[in-house]
This record gives C-alpha cells, structure tokens and sequence, in this order.
C-alpha cells in the first residue's frame, strides 16, 4: 500500500460538499426540514452534538479552570428592557441594508462590499481590497448612508441574482427580537431576545465579584444562546439567527487596558492553533471601524471555503458597559481596589473598571473545525492486477474533540465475539463516547467510522479470545496496533484528554 497524497478540504472541497457531509452524517439538518425548513436556522444531530459540547466545554476549562481568575455564570436569555437601552443596542444595534429593484432581494450594504474587497484581493490587488475597506469603515462612522452607496455604484457592485445596479438607497435596520414581557398582550412592556450575552456578565459583576471573593484582574466566562434578525444570513451555519457565543469579559484596573488586550489577543490566537486549527490559516484583524464602546479591536479570522472570516473578537470595551449601567439603574459599579499605587503609595481606592472581552461564535468554530477536519486523499491498495486507487474520505479531528472516541467491532457475529466485544464495551462506556458496531464486513465499519472522525476502531478477533488482545486501528494513518484489552483504557484516555491540548497554551 502507497503512502496516501491528503488534500485538506479547504483547499480542494467546496462549502456544499461540507454540508452535504454534515448532514449525511449527522452534524447538521436544516431545523424543521420536513416543512421545507426555516431560513438560517439549523439543528445539530447526534454526532454534531458531540462535536460541539467538545468544543464548548475545552473553552470552559480552559477559561475557568486554567486561570484560578476567572469564573463562570448563565444569566438569563430574557433581561430588563433598560439593560438594551444602556448597552446603545436599542439605538445604535443596527446593520445598513440596500435592495436591488430588479430582483427584490435584500442584502447588507457592509458584505457587498466586503466581498467586493476580498474579490479584488483575489485578483492580486490588495492595496485596492484595502483602501476599499477603509472608505466603507469611514463611512459607517460618520453614518454617511448615501456614500455608502455611492460606494457601491463607483466599484460597480451588482446584484448577485438579478446582476443589475439598480439600488435603492442604504437604510438601517435594527437587528434585535422583540416580543412582549407578558402572557397578557399590552400589559408590559417590549422585551427582547438578547443580541449578545456580554450583558448578562455586566450586570451581574457585582455579584459575581462579592460572592466569589474575585480581586481585580478577574474575570467573567459565559456560554449561551443569542438572537439577531439578520437579514443576510448565509454560509451554512457562519451567520445566523439563532447562534452560541463563548464570551469572558476580564475586568482590569483603568490604564492597565493595552497590556491585556495584548496578552488575551495573543492567548486566544495560541489556543486555536492547539485545537487544531493551522497558524497559516489563522490571522488577526484589526477593526477599521471601532464599537461604539471601545477603543481598540480585532479578530481573529480562520480561513474557510468562502475565505477569512472571523471567529473571535478581542475588543478593550472600556468601561463603557459598567458605566452606562450606573447611569440608567442609579446602582454603582464600582470596585474597591486596596492594592498601593506606586506612584502614590496610597491605595487605588473606588473605580469602574475597564474590561477587555473575548468572544468566540460557538457555531463558527464548530464550522471552522469541521472544514478544516474534512480530508480527502488518494490511496492505493492492492498489490499488481488488484492494485486499485481510490480517494479515501475522513474526519481529522483532534481526538480530544471527536464525537466518538472509540468504535469497537467484534470481527464476526458468532463464536463468543460479540460477547467479549460487548464486554470491552461495557468496561469502557462509563469513560469514553464509543460505539459497538457488528453489521456488515468490517472495511465498511472502519469506513463509516472514519467519515465521523473516530480515532480508534478496536477488533475483537478469535486471537482475543486466547490471549486477551485486540487490534487497535488508527483512523488516520490506518496502521493498526496490537495490545492488550487491560491497557485500551489508558492508551485511548492519553490519547483523548484536553491536557494534551492544554499543555500547548
């Protein structure tokens, strides 16, 4: 057997043969997909599922339980309507959208013109891809709507449907979900679906603060569920109407800012890479046009199929949010910091603290892992006229992150194999997601294993039976290991634990 030519996905696999693969295999359906479906809603299936917890909860510990400080909350979805006016959501959360006449399709100002620049550094011209987006970042500050069209007209950007140029003017549409805080309708006030999470943390930093006995640098990690009308939700799972965040918001003394931003920038970068995805896919993006509540961005973007985009955001928010809480609820938030200021020799006393937020789309890095896991290579099996080559599909994931950790296949269905490979089952479900499997010829298993990511298949074989050894086959060099069933519990434990990804941080 040759040596196997991989051609990793991004490279070689357009954004639908992903798809299609996630759907066949139980990553991801379309949500009501037997009413046609709902546009940019989607469901995750039962390896999906998997994936994803693995994903989130490598976060969690790798916020909370690798940094003695920082802690976790849940907040509530739901939130006082005055926690949006504060934020700036209810006046400021807006995207600047445009219809084109001809095809009556609807689309976001921004992305036409970010695929605009991102065409023409496809063509070799990034100064161009470059000077365009710093002329729409401008504009978007100075809220000039109508340049922002003219924009659009002077790079002859056009419909991608009708092909035309035939505009309307550039409005802005607020992107948050209303619904009303009552059973009774009229009888309370609009309330609505949070647009983020990073507030559920804000308000509760106090509490936080006081009840875990956290001293200034601490911070604040999250993981939940936000809404966002978008009208342009495209590109599988990227974007959204209902979507996962991965948030911590670090609490710092004012003036200390840069110095965080800059360490969180760097630590968040490291720690995609250990998950698996490739530094030359990774690169920072510094914001042209900064959130009204910070004074410096950027994000990290990952290579996918339709490009770079990003999947996490670094932002020195300031102390923007606390203090904009104060004003509205007339409730202080305020930190008592008892530490000497050099300078002074007196202790920094009373302040709001400034904030630096990470946050990670919880959907986004599933996509990103997913792309980047889908391999393809062609291998050659068979020795002179059975010599055939074929391409070979499977799921490189890091074996920490697979949904099933360990397939186990009695080699036939008689002779006492399925009750001793049930019984390796039986010795291992309680410490590893695996998966017993004694249909078909046993090729067809270790195919159908390799197309979900499996790290290990185990065959359990007549020679089992004498000696208490099984074969352990390795899904993506194929080599295949014989040892003995009293070590598997270690060897796949090594193999699947987050240290060996924590250590690389």
């Amino acid at each position: 057997m040759s040596n196997p030519t991989q051609k990793p996905s991004l490279e070689n696999t357009q954004l639908k043969d992903i798809v299609a693969h996630a759907k066949e295999y139980g990553f991801v359906f379309p949500s009501s997909e037997i009413y046609d479906g709902l546009a940019a809603v989607y469901d995750y299936g039962p390896n999906g599922v998997e994936l994803k917890n693995n994903l989130k909860q490598l976060w969690w510990r790798a916020m909370t339980q690798l940094n003695q400080n920082v802690v976790g909350i849940d907040a509530a979805i739901f939130m006082h309507p005055l926690t949006w006016k504060a934020s700036g959501h209810v006046d400021g959360f807006n995207d600047p959208l445009i219809d084109n006449l001809d095809s009556k399709k609807r689309y976001r100002a921004d992305v036409l013109i970010e695929d605009k620049a991102a065409e023409l550094a496809k063509q070799g011209d990034q100064a161009g891809a470059d000077i365009l987006l710093a002329d729409m970042g401008r504009l978007l500050t100075a809220e000039d709507l109508g340049g922002v069209r003219q924009l659009i007209i002077d790079y002859k950007i056009t419909c991608p449907v009708s092909g035309t140029a035939n505009w309307t003017d550039v409005r802005q549409f607020n992107l948050m979900y209303s619904t009303q805080g009552s059973a009774v309708e009229g009888d309370a006030a609009q309330i609505y679906l949070r647009p983020e999470t990073a507030q559920g943390i804000f308000v509760n930093f106090l509490n936080v603060q006081k009840s875990a006995r956290m001293k200034i640098p601490f911070g604040i990690a999250q993981i939940g569920k936000a809404f966002r009308n978008e009208i342009v939700a495209r590109q599988f799972i990227f974007r959204m109407r209902e979507f996962e965040q991965m948030e911590m918001q670090f609490f710092i003394r004012p003036g200390s800012e840069m110095e965080w931003y800059n360490k969180w920038k760097e630590t968040r970068h490291r720690w995609h890479q250990a998950v698996g995805l490739p530094a030359e896919k990774l690169r920072f993006h510094d914001h042209d046009k900064l959130a009204h509540y910070a004074n410096a961005a950027v994000d990290i973007e990952f290579e996918f199929p339709f490009g770079f985009k990003e999947i996490e955001g670094i932002h020195s928010r300031t102390d923007f949010d606390l203090s904009q809480h104060q004003a509205l609820s007339k409730k202080k938030q305020q930190y008592f910091d008892n530490d000497l200021d050099p300078e002074t020799g007196k202790p920094y006393g009373n302040y709001v603290p400034y904030v630096v937020e990470t946050s990670v789309g919880a959907d986004r890095l599933f996509l990103a892992t997913l792309c980047q896991a889908f391999t393809e290579e062609t291998i050659t099996e068979g020795e002179g006229e059975k010599e055939q080559t074929k391409t070979r599909t499977f799921l490189k994931l890091h074996p920490a992150l697979a949904p099933i950790k360990a397939a186990i296949f009695p080699l036939v269905r008689k002779d006492g194999l399925p009750e001793k490979a049930e019984q390796i089952f039986d010795e291992l479900r309680h410490d590893f997601r695996l998966i017993y499997e004694d249909r078909d010829a046993i090729g067809k298993r270790y195919t159908r294993q390799d197309l979900i990511g499996t790290p290990f298949c185990i065959a359990v074989d007549h020679q089992t039976l004498e000696d208490d050894t099984v074969t352990v086959r390795h899904r993506d060099s194929r080599e295949q290991t014989r040892m003995p069933i009293s070590e598997l519990r270690s060897y796949i434990g090594e193999a699947v634990s987050f240290r060996r990804i924590f250590e690389q941080l």
